[in-house]
């Protein structure tokens, strides 16, 4: 019996003494929390000649900005639907005037390797490639049927939408002494059939394509296309040149549900009617946020929406009455946010 008490008591021994080898004052302590209760200690005083580089700290504690009271009644914004226009095929060849490039929905992190593989299984060897700013350079390729050798450059751009990518291609034939690369394709035939082939290789290979952590951190995955909320007006700002801007928007208004009634592209306004979902699966987000199954409180109504040119390579977009008024905040954040998520 003596011998079955000492069993029993073995457990209670082992489980008091997991509190004195890991309890706060024990040999291991857990030091989690423990950060929470750190001092901020001053500067080290170095002199003047000496270098203070070796000095950053570690942990850098960020200054905290003086909050401030809204003018007006704060609402929580309402989240991001997820639009149809997101749900589009892996790739995509898009066209403006003469510029093509493939619009594929992954990260640049994602297509880079996949720009890497087409080239290595077709046999085409890399001359340069920088991650950084998305730039993969062929050397000169003699190809069947053509009589000049020529190469080709690859550029992995960020796309409009957030996870999705863009694919440029630039060809070039060898000429002379000239190593420039040209501001177009010397043969725009052959660089759209380079597109066609290497946007079907990254739609076969999509779902087994690896990561490029490099490619990944120095393209970025957010997108080109931002809400911007300030205390009196929400508009999207559009990292694209103007012409671009205006074809993407002709495109996206229609999907968002809006009749577009006319457009001036000169002062970069669209005069639309707001007709709503069109497709029974879209009604549920709408029902969501409106409230009911009753006719669209906004159907028939008209607004102005306006491409404005802040930049080269940026643009403002704003959602007005059809007077060129405001509109209700909360309609306009709704209006925006279906209007971002269908431009591509």
């Amino acid at each position: 019996m003596k011998r079955y008490g000492l069993v029993l008591a073995l457990p209670v021994l082992l489980l008091q003494g997991c509190s004195w080898i890991y309890g706060e004052d024990g040999l291991f302590p857990d030091n989690t929390d423990r950060y929470q209760d750190a001092p901020e200690l001053a500067v080290i005083s170095v002199p003047a000649t000496a270098s203070t580089e070796a000095l950053d700290p570690t942990y850098p504690i960020p200054d905290v900005k003086q909050s401030f009271l809204l003018e007006s009644e704060f609402e929580v914004p309402r989240p991001t639907p997820l639009t149809g226009s997101n749900q589009y095929e892996t790739v995509r060849i898009q066209r403006l005037a003469d510029e093509s490039w493939a619009l594929v929905a992954v990260a640049p992190g994602q297509l880079w390797p996949q720009v890497r593989g087409f080239l290595t299984a077709s046999g085409i060897a890399v001359a340069a490639s920088d991650a950084e700013s998305g730039l993969i350079d062929t050397q000169f390729v003699t190809l069947q049927d053509r009589a000049l050798p020529t190469r080709f450059r690859f550029r992995v751009d960020t796309g409009v939408q957030r996870n999705t990518s863009e694919l440029h291609v630039l060809q070039q034939n060898q000429s002379g002494s000239d190593t420039s690369w040209p501001a177009i394709s010397d043969d725009l035939e052959l660089e759209s059939e380079m597109l066609r082939n290497i946007a079907q290789f990254i739609a076969n290979s999509a779902e087994a394509a690896p990561v490029s952590m490099m490619a990944d951190r120095a393209m970025g995955d957010e997108g080109r296309v931002t809400l911007e909320d300030s205390e009196t007006a929400t508009r999207l700002i559009l990292r694209l040149p103007f012409n671009r801007a205006w074809a993407s928007m002709n495109k996206a208004l229609p999907e968002a549900g809006f009749a577009i009634d006319d457009k001036d592209r000169t002062e970069g306004v669209f005069y639309l009617t707001f007709v709503g979902p069109q497709e029974e699966d879209e009604s549920g987000w709408f029902d969501w946020m409106w409230g009911g199954e009753d006719a669209h409180p906004l159907a028939n109504q008209k607004f102005l929406v306006k491409v404005a040119s802040v930049e080269e390579s940026r643009m403002v977009i704003s959602l007005m009455g059809e007077d060129g008024g405001p509109v209700e905040r909360r309609d306009q954040q709704a209006l925006l946010t279906l209007i971002k998520g269908t431009i591509n």
